[in-house]
């Protein structure tokens, strides 16, 4: 693979293929049982995004190869359909959230119609005692 990669370098400019740095290569090493040759290598990885693994498979021509190239194409097709159903989910939560806040400000404002009607009454006025002389009954 890395030989084919190297023979055919126009084919994979930086977006399509890179190099882990070494903390990359021992979080792949760690997660990944079958890659533990890996930790040994001196050499740091190469990795391919998604046209970079559709271009590796079309310069190599052996059945695992191909294999390989309609598994990659279908793994790129799942975790796209997945990506878009996480941005439909994060859609529909921006929107609850949104209803979520209004909802808050109309409770808000029931709270504080409410809050005066909460307090005890004020004390009656008190009833004057005896004879009001001025005439105006107070």
């Amino acid at each position: 693979m890395n030989e084919q990669v190297k023979r055919n370098a126009d084919r994979f400019p930086e977006d399509f293929m890179f190099r882990l740095r070494d903390d990359e290569k021992a979080e792949v090493v760690a997660n990944c049982d079958h890659l533990q040759k890996l930790k040994f290598s001196p050499q740091l990885p190469y990795v391919f995004t998604e046209h970079g693994a559709i271009m590796a498979a079309s310069i190599l021509n052996s059945p695992e190869a191909v294999a390989m190239s309609v598994f990659v194409v279908r793994a790129f097709v799942q975790m796209r359909e997945r990506l878009t159903a996480n941005a439909e989910i994060l859609k529909r939560l921006a929107e609850i959230d949104t209803t979520l806040l209004e909802h808050d400000q109309a409770l808000r404002t029931i709270w504080q119609n409410l809050q005066p009607l909460l307090e005890p009454p004020p004390d009656p006025p008190k009833r004057k005692i005896g004879f009001d002389y001025k005439g105006d009954g107070k």
